[in-house]
């Protein structure tokens, strides 16, 4: 079992236990102790967003208690793996994926083309990492081989330098398909970073890879926080893109690498730009919320006989806010009573965009323009792009309105 297999069995059986997901700090820790850092070096990974004393204390006891009671066994850091070896795999495998009408079969007749490359964005929770894994299973069902690569086990030290970002990212993607580093043999200085990164793939790595290599990268938002290495980054899947569709031996190399690249929209809110760092290039799969039809037949599998209006009624058709509240040991009056409440099942999320809005008061003001207002409220084209990336507002023309009820309950009396 690899470790995002792990984290997402670990969830699974934690949302089961009592009701709540890991937080991004939790799944910091369980990704650090699975691959057997100390807590000295997965302080370092979570980029300053608690001390180290507070994450040995706090942090992991707490989340060694979560994993205990969540699988009946006693969990330590240092019996982690040990711990999940024993378990099956029965609680992701029966999670239940609504197909994305005609998402997937667009990625899945894309992802055969030679050289191509897919971008499935949205805001988070959307279930851009559930395509993502049909894609891939797809591919593999074609013969490809297959790998993901997640950049949250990216060290902020190396997110703020392109030169030891680009070698990070060459000798980690070789260590992932089981090649030695051999970065010394292909990497001159003279060259710069993006052209050296190149020159490593295409006379090295995909040399050594006879099939159609489908290479997904996860996260990849986080790179674009970093103004240090996010230009250059992209134009350099831009650059791989452009050399798969040359005609000549360089282009038949890069036909068999396919990328999909996964990010979420929300960092757009930080960056002072107004169109996608990567656009311009590949599929791009927006990922919309569900319609009725698809929150009915998620109840259907569920065996739920709630009434589909009330609960869209508040959460509209978002993929993470319908299927947690199915996954809840509560009636539907219950949910819905506490739902935009500190003590409701939704509070993890609804902080988690609270604390987004406390770092851009042009776009906390806006959104409280928004959701102060019964009717669609026109807003700067930046503002409401940006907004819109994060989740927050539906566009209708250049007017803006809440993504849902339950966003205007919660912040109407915060912001």
């Amino acid at each position: 079992m690899d470790v995002e297999s792990a984290i997402a069995l670990a969830d699974e059986l934690i949302l089961r236990s009592s009701g709540k997901s890991m937080n991004d700090l939790q799944r910091i820790v369980f990704r650090g102790a699975w691959q057997g850092k100390s807590f000295t070096e997965i302080h370092q990974d979570c980029r300053d967003r608690c001390g180290l004393d507070h994450l040995m204390r706090n942090v992991g006891p707490e989340l060694w208690k979560l994993l205990s009671e969540a699988t009946g066994t006693k969990v330590t850091k240092n019996h982690l793996q040990g711990a999940f070896s024993k378990l099956r795999s029965e609680s992701v495998s029966d999670r239940v994926y609504i197909d994305r009408v005609p998402f997937e079969q667009e990625c899945y007749s894309e992802i055969l083309k030679p050289g191509s490359l897919i971008r499935i964005r949205a805001a988070q929770d959307m279930g851009k990492t559930w395509l993502m894994e049909q894609v891939l299973s797809h591919a593999r069902q074609n013969g490809y081989r297959t790998q993901v690569f997640n950049f949250e086990l990216c060290d902020s030290t190396v997110l703020t330098d392109l030169n030891k970002f680009s070698q990070w990212f060459c000798a980690s993607i070789a260590h992932a398909i089981g090649l030695p580093n051999r970065l010394s043999e292909y990497w001159f200085d003279i060259f710069g970073c993006n052209y050296n990164s190149t020159l490593y793939f295409e006379n090295y790595l995909l040399q050594q890879i006879e099939t159609p290599f489908v290479l997904a990268l996860d996260k990849v938002d986080i790179v674009f926080e970093h103004s240090a290495i996010a230009t250059d980054f992209c134009a350099l899947l831009r650059g791989w893109n452009q050399r798969a569709m040359q005609g000549d031996e360089i282009g038949a190399i890069w036909k068999k690498l396919r990328l999909i690249i996964v990010h979420s929209t929300e960092v757009y809110g930080n960056l002072d730009i107004n169109h996608s760092p990567i656009g311009g290039v590949g599929l791009i799969v927006k990922l919309p919320e569900f319609n009725r039809d698809q929150v009915q037949a998620l109840f259907d599998r569920y065996q739920l006989d709630w009434n589909v209006d009330r609960l869209m009624n508040l959460v509209g058709g978002h993929p993470y806010l319908i299927q947690h509240a199915i996954k809840q040991k509560l009636s539907i009056d219950e949910l819905l009573q506490s739902a935009a409440t500190e003590s409701g099942i939704y509070s993890d999320h609804l902080r988690r965009h609270w604390m987004q809005l406390q770092q851009r008061t042009d776009l906390a003001i806006a959104f409280k323009q928004v959701i102060s207002s019964t009717k669609p409220v026109p807003l700067d084209p930046l503002q409401a792009f940006k907004l819109e990336s994060m989740g927050l507002v539906h566009l209708q023309g250049n007017a803006a309105i809440p993504r849902c009820e339950l966003y205007r309950l919660y912040f109407v009396d915060r912001l």
